[in-house]
This record gives C-alpha cells, structure tokens and sequence, in this order.
C-alpha cells in the first residue's frame, strides 16, 4: 500500500468491499424479437423504466428494444461487466440459446414484476449454461 497523505492508505487495486454491491447484465428485444440489445446497470428497474420510455438515447431507443428477455444478476462490478463483454462478443445464434435456456417463450420478465422470483436468486450462471 502507498499512501497519498498522512494518515491516508490506498493501494493500486480497489477493495472488493467498494465494489460488492447490485448489478445486472441484461438483454432487451423488441416486440419482434428481431434485434438484441446487451447492458449493464446498477438498478435494472430504473434502466428498464427508462428504455420503456425513451430516456437514454441511442441504439435500444432506435430499435425499441424495452423487453426484458434475460438477466443475471451479480454483486461485484467487475463480473458483471467481464459477462456483458463476453454476452457481446457471443454470435447471435449463441446469445439466442442462452435466452431460450431460461426463457423460451421470450416473455417479458418485467411484466408482473412484483410476481417474478427475486432476479439475485436463479438456480443458473451463465457460464453453466453453455
């Protein structure tokens, strides 16, 4: 460790302790399922809220991609964005499978949100399903 000032400790790598906190990688489709969209965020009912809406502007809004087909959820920032850039450098037919893994249907897992098992508590990782 080095320090900064007096009193003051860091070292080069950050404490896992900062960084455990909610993420979810995520894929959106659109009403036709025709187009993909990977993300990542810090509070999926936010993020969701505001591709539903037109917030963030860009490729999801473009294409109007606002349903929730996948998700996984992850306590440190760093696996969930070593997975959103595998998921991205996955071919479509690949990232096809991993949906209808766990949702065949391609149904919106946001619809009845309230109704749906907490996103943290899956029986999979994405690593098994492939």
């Amino acid at each position: 460790m080095r320090s900064l000032r007096p009193g003051f400790q860091t070292s080069l790598i950050s404490s896992n302790r900062m960084r455990n906190h909610d993420y979810w990688v995520y894929i959106l489709t659109n009403r036709r399922c025709s187009t993909l969209y990977i993300g990542i965020t810090n509070n999926i009912a936010r993020r969701l809220w505001q591709h539903r809406y037109g917030e963030i502007e860009g490729f999801a809004k473009r294409y109007h991609l606002n349903r929730l087909v996948w998700v996984e959820h992850f306590r440190n920032v760093n696996d969930a964005i070593a997975c959103e850039k595998k998921l991205k450098g996955w071919r479509r037919a690949r990232k096809i499978a991993l949906i209808e893994k766990v949702n065949p249907r391609w149904l919106d897992l946001s619809d009845e949100w309230e109704q749906q098992p907490k996103l943290y508590d899956r029986p999979w990782k994405t690593e098994e399903m492939i």
